[in-house]
């Protein structure tokens, strides 16, 4: 997955299957490392927007403190 075309909500749900993938019974050892990776590319994108989020709403809500 390109990092232009992905959102907050596809990060998620590949890391929801990576975690089940490292959790399963099943998990091939050789791939741990492959996977851990791609869950800290992930979680640092998410970090990084909901962050850029709570930075856009703080904004909004001092443009609307001016206001009142």
């Amino acid at each position: 997955m390109e990092e232009k075309e992905l959102i907050y909500k596809s990060a998620m749900e590949e890391l929801e299957m990576i975690v089940a993938k490292m959790e399963s019974p099943d998990c091939e050892i050789d791939r741990l490392a492959e996977y851990t990776t791609r869950a800290t590319e992930l979680l640092k994108f998410c970090k990084e927007s909901l962050f850029k989020t709570n930075e856009e709403v703080e904004k909004c809500l001092e443009e609307l403190k001016r206001l009142v």
